[in-house]
C-alpha cells in the first residue's frame, strides 16, 4: 500500500464524473509546441504513452488495435486504393499501416505541428517505424483544412488521425459537416473516408452519435463501428463513409482474398474482426437513431 500511495500518476477524465489513472515510470517529454501540449511518458502497464492536450493519444502497448481498427477497414473495403490521404497522424503509426497495403502508390499526410512530428520520431520511434522515410510518402506540415480547401488532387481513402474536436483545438472546424462535404469532393468517384469519432463508452457516447449524424448528413453510406482501446479506458468509435462500397456488404471470402494478396501481416484486423466491429451493440444502434445533433 505504501508503494500505491507513493507513486507518480496519470489521471485523465472519460467523463466528468468518471477517470482513468495510471502509474508513470517517468515522463521523457513535456512541453508545448506551437499548437498544443505535448507529453510523452513512460507507464509500466502501457509502454510509451503520447498525451496531447491533456488527452491520451497512444501506447506502445495498444496503439496497433486503434491504427488497424481506423486504417484497414476502410482500405480492404476499396477494391484498389492507389492514392491515400491522411489528416494528423503525427506518430506515423496510421502511415505505417496505409503504407502496408501494396496497392498503395502514394500517402500523402497533412499535420500542422513538425514539431510534434520530429518529438514523435525521436522519442515514439518502433510507432512510426520507416514509414516516414518511405519513398512513397509525401509529408506536408500544413493545416489539414488549409490542404483540403485548396488541393486539386483526388484520393482514393482519406483517413482521419487527429484529435478530439475539443473548443479552441486546430482539429475543432475538421469535424464540422461543411468539412465532412468538403472531403467527399476531394475523394474519386469510389473512394471512401475513415475517421474515429469519439469514446463509445456508456454515458459518454455523445460526441460519437453527433459526429454519426454528421457524416450521414455528408455521405451516401456511413457506417459507425468501435474497437476496444484499453489505454483509451474502453471502446472506441470510428465511421466508414463512402460514395460506393459498403463495408458491410463485402464477402468474407474477398476480405480473406484482398489481405492475402496486399500482404497485409495485422495484430488486430482480419476478415472474423471486420464483421465484429462493425456489429453495435444495440444500445448504441438506438442512440444513433435518436440522434438529432450535428457539428
Amino acid at each position: 500500500m505504501e508503494k500505491l500511495f507513493s507513486a507518480v500518476w496519470y489521471i485523465e477524465p472519460i467523463t466528468k464524473d468518471f477517470y482513468q489513472q495510471m502509474t508513470i515510470n517517468r515522463i521523457i517529454y513535456s512541453g508545448r509546441t506551437k499548437y498544443q501540449e505535448v507529453q510523452i511518458i513512460d507507464t509500466p502497464t502501457f509502454g510509451r504513452c503520447l498525451i496531447l492536450d491533456g488527452r491520451l493519444q497512444s501506447s506502445e502497448l495498444d496503439e496497433f488495435v486503434y491504427h488497424e481498427a481506423l486504417v484497414h477497414p476502410a482500405m480492404i473495403t476499396h477494391p484498389n486504393p492507389e492514392k491515400v490521404l491522411i489528416l494528423g497522424g503525427g506518430e506515423g503509426a496510421t502511415l505505417r499501416e496505409v503504407l502496408s497495403h501494396k496497392t498503395v502508390k502514394e500517402g500523402v499526410m497533412i499535420d500542422i505541428d513538425e514539431e510534434l512530428v520530429n518529438l514523435c520520431k525521436k522519442y515514439l520511434p518502433k510507432m512510426g517505424k520507416k514509414a516516414l522515410r518511405d519513398e512513397r510518402a509525401r509529408v506536408i506540415f500544413e493545416d489539414g483544412l488549409k490542404f483540403v480547401k485548396e488541393t486539386n488532387e483526388k484520393f482514393d481513402v482519406i483517413i482521419m488521425d487527429l484529435p478530439e474536436p475539443l473548443e479552441g483545438t486546430p482539429a475543432e472546424p475538421l469535424y464540422k459537416k461543411d468539412f465532412f462535404e468538403i472531403l467527399n469532393s476531394k475523394l474519386t468517384d469510389d473512394g471512401i473516408l475513415s475517421s474515429q469519432i469519439g469514446t463509445t463508452c456508456i454515458g459518454a457516447y455523445d460526441l460519437f452519435t453527433t459526429l454519426t449524424n454528421t457524416v450521414k448528413k455528408a455521405f451516401p453510406i456511413a457506417r459507425p463501428y468501435e474497437a476496444n482501446i484499453p489505454s483509451f479506458g474502453g471502446s472506441w468509435g470510428f465511421i466508414i463513409a463512402s460514395k460506393k462500397y459498403d463495408p458491410l456488404r463485402i464477402p468474407e471470402r474477398e476480405i480473406i482474398r484482398r489481405i492475402r494478396e496486399r500482404g497485409l501481416k495485422t495484430r488486430f484486423y482480419d476478415h472474423k474482426t471486420h464483421k465484429a466491429i462493425l456489429t453495435l451493440p444495440k444500445f448504441l444502434r438506438n442512440a444513433i437513431r435518436r440522434e438529432k445533433r450535428t457539428l
